[in-house]
């Protein structure tokens, strides 16, 4: 039972109450009969603070799955999941596991506390404002029901005794208000504010990824050192927009990738471990705006015109130039190929579309092999380090039909054979193709054409993001602790002093105190305005006991008619 709850049954009344600004839990009461009283009930349990608890530890149980499962903003990964788990797919897929985020049960849970705490923050707030507004609550009329209650015998006049009462506890921050020979004090608001705080604050976060939610878009690019990226729906590899957020939303900036350093450990057992990874870039932000230098690493993103650029992965694009059967350069420039392992040994495909054959006939052309930065022949296409120490092409070559011209979308980064013959190269290699190193070229069979390693260039690959809210769930996160900081700690209390005239007219002193909860604090804080009152309401000579024997000169001691029972 509450001490408010106590006091109460005990004939405080106003005195007793409202030291929170919690609506009355009716969660055990019957409701009243009538559609109205069983609406009206429900909506009291909605907006408990119970109820708002148990659905914020069901929020937070509906987005583990999210965590867990591939989500559609990544179909890739899902559709890799449905291969690799064919029977839990389907379940999945009936209970919107795979876009926990955008279920309507998810949408629920979290709509539902949405309302929750806006219908508990309300009433909530209009109670304290009403709290500040009034005056503290006369006091009780038997102080010795209270908690904490001191009581002493004084020469001083109730007047007297009133005054020094509302100065002490105005000293000591107290709102007063006098009223006949009493005087009121209460103390301790900031509890309440802070749990408004709170209370605000988590509807705050809720918007806050609300609006992450809706405006959220996320976009890939991959870019070789010495070309750039302009925020247009063109240029990404891959876009995925929000519900608020598109194409035609995105922000006027771009960037060009000037350099990109790497630096590895060299020698111990973490040789090969990255220690720098770092994009240098020249950006611009508006259709007019001046380039200006940057650079992106690893868990360090670039705001450019209000979006984050982080750098995601880096590896190498071996520049070729291909010359088709009649002797024409049909491709030239760099490849990428995509790391797959720590020591970057990468795969890639050349694609040449517009190659002919000796006789001026459409005749296709396409590579496809390995690109290693550190290499051992001996071993085959594996890089023994990360960085540029022997670099080796591996390639077999193809010509035929490619295939882009069917209508059907492919990706850069694998090459469909179905319609394509292989060259035999005839090389010692075991796998019918060559290995180039530098400024080496290959000629393939028939006159067909040829194919040049011409360098090396890096690439790197970014992520755009558009994330709206970001700013208000930091407010809003601090502000919770902050406000849950101030509930926690901070006591709201209430102490009452009330000074009459005896019938031998003697003044009678009476203090007691009231707070949130059984605490020694506002004993303590009883005793403290007791030892302020004393030089202008001493306790009468007559009254005090006789110091021991043992006590020293000039030891006083404090008589307490009731026991001193602060």
């Amino acid at each position: 039972m509450s001490i408010t709850d106590k006091t109460e049954r005990e004939g405080l009344g106003a005195a007793g109450a409202q030291l929170s600004t919690q609506p009355v839990d009716t969660f055990a009461q019957a409701p009243a009969l009538g559609v109205l009283g069983w609406m009206r009930w429900m909506w009291r349990q909605l907006t408990s603070m119970r109820v708002a608890l148990i659905l914020l530890f069901l929020l937070s149980l509906a987005a583990i799955p999210g965590s867990l499962i591939p989500q559609h903003s990544d179909q890739l990964k899902v559709d890799a999941f449905k291969v690799k788990h064919p029977t839990v797919s389907p379940i999945y897929e009936k209970f919107g596991f795979f876009h926990v985020y955008s279920s309507p049960w998810f949408a629920s849970i979290y709509i539902l506390l949405f309302i929750s705490l806006a219908g508990c923050i309300v009433p909530r707030t209009w109670q304290f404002v009403g709290q500040l507004r009034a005056r503290p609550p006369a006091a009780p009329r038997n102080l010795t029901r209270l908690p904490a209650y001191s009581t002493w015998r004084t020469d001083a006049s109730p007047e007297e005794v009133t005054e020094a009462a509302r100065r002490t506890l105005r000293g000591r921050r107290f709102r007063t208000s006098v009223s006949d020979t009493s005087v009121a004090g209460e103390k301790g608001y900031l509890r309440e504010f802070g749990n408004l705080v709170f209370h605000i604050s988590l509807f705050g976060l809720l918007i806050a990824f609300a609006l992450t939610s809706l405006e959220k878009a996320e976009g890939g690019k991959l870019i070789v050192q010495g070309d750039g990226f302009v925020n247009n729906l063109t240029q990404y590899d891959d876009f995925s927009g929000g519900t608020l957020y598109g194409a035609d939303d995105l922000k006027p900036f771009g960037f060009d990738l000037d350099s990109f350093e790497q630096k590895y450990a060299t020698s111990g057992p973490e040789r090969g471990t990255a220690l720098k990874f770092q994009a240098n870039i020249h950006y611009y932000s508006g259709s007019d705006g001046k380039p200006v230098k940057g650079e992106i690493s690893v868990n360090h993103p670039l705001s450019i015109g209000g979006e984050k650029v982080y750098l995601i992965s880096h590896g190498y694009a071996p520049v070729v130039t291909v010359r088709d059967g009649g002797g024409n350069v049909a491709f030239t420039g760099p490849v990428p190929f995509l790391p797959q392992d720590s020591n970057l040994t990468s795969t890639g495909v050349i694609k040449v579309p517009d190659a002919l054959d000796k006789n001026g006939k459409v005749d296709q052309l396409a590579f496809g092999g390995f690109f290693t930065p550190t290499s051992d022949p001996s071993k085959g296409p594996i890089s023994l380090f990360p960085e540029l120490d022997q670099p080796l092409l591996w390639l077999t070559a193809f010509h035929g039909d490619l295939g882009i011209d069917d209508g059907v979308a492919q990706n850069v980064y694998q090459l469909d054979t179905s319609g394509m013959k292989q060259f035999q190269l005839g090389t010692k290699t075991g796998v019918n193709g060559v290995r180039l190193a530098q400024g080496e070229r290959v000629d393939l069979p028939n006159g067909a054409g040829s194919l040049t390693f011409d360098g090396i260039k890096t690439w790197a690959s970014f992520t755009i993001n558009h994330q709206s809210g970001n700013e208000a769930a930091l407010v809003s996160g601090v502000g919770a602790i902050l406000g849950l900081a101030g509930s926690l700690f901070i006591q709201r209390r209430r102490i009452w002093v009330r000074a009459v005239r005896a019938e031998d007219g003697v003044t009678v002193v009476e203090m007691g105190g009231l707070g949130r909860s059984e605490s020694a604090r506002i004993a303590d804080e009883i005793g403290d305005v007791a030892l302020q009152l004393m030089p202008d309401a001493p306790v009468r000579p007559d009254d005090a006991p006789e110091p021991p024997a043992e006590a020293e000169a000039g030891t006083t001691a404090v008589n307490d008619d009731e026991g001193a029972r602060a």
